[in-house]
């Protein structure tokens, strides 16, 4: 979201020349209560989608930097600020080296916790309440669905762990995808 204010203040923090690069971060359950999305079928017929009425789930923690064509990414058990902690060292560590990235999130609760943990070369700017749709993430955990995660039966919390990291991957070794997907006509000019 354009913020001038925000951004310049942010930027006199900063030392004169140093890149900022904006991230968009959001977490995403993945388990065996799995998504049915849409199937090609022949007119008049019903394809059909396996559903699983079993309940365990994982987490992916992702987040993207549409102008590198980046993102970072971890499977977690719970969505938690621990598990947030553990995700900001992972961005902290893709930021090119001597940037600072601006990482836009929403306002769950982890996201806003006084024990959270956030690295130096990371300034943390909250969405608006109630507006997913302003996170492109959103857009990257529909794309994940309807290629990799949706319509299946996970065996066990080992295959949606697979799952979820060669689906994280292969996002994370597109970087046009990742543009394509991120990219927000009125959040650029940070």
């Amino acid at each position: 979201m354009r913020n001038p204010a925000r951004l310049k203040a942010i930027r006199a923090t900063l030392d004169h020349g140093v890149e900022v690069e904006v991230w968009w971060q959001d977490e995403a359950r993945v388990g065996q209560k799995n998504k049915i999305t849409r199937r090609w079928a022949k007119r008049g017929t019903r394809p059909s989608a396996p559903k699983d009425q079993r309940t365990t789930s994982a987490y992916i923690f992702g987040a993207i930097c549409p102008n590198k064509g980046k993102a970072a990414g971890l499977v977690m058990p719970h969505a938690n600020t621990e598990a947030l902690n553990a995700h900001l060292a992972e961005i902290a560590l893709t930021v090119e080296p001597g940037a600072h990235a601006l990482v836009m999130l929403d306002r769950a609760g982890w996201h806003t916790s006084s024990t959270l943990e956030v690295p130096g070369n990371i300034t943390l700017m909250p969405l608006p309440p109630r507006a997913p749709e302003l996170n492109p993430v959103e857009n990257v955990w529909q794309f994940m669905r309807d290629n990799w995660l949706s319509n299946r039966v996970f065996q066990s919390y080992d295959d949606i762990l697979d799952h979820c990291c060669n689906a994280w991957n292969n996002l994370a070794s597109q970087p046009a995808r990742i543009a394509s997907i991120g990219t927000r006509k009125w959040a650029n000019g940070f």
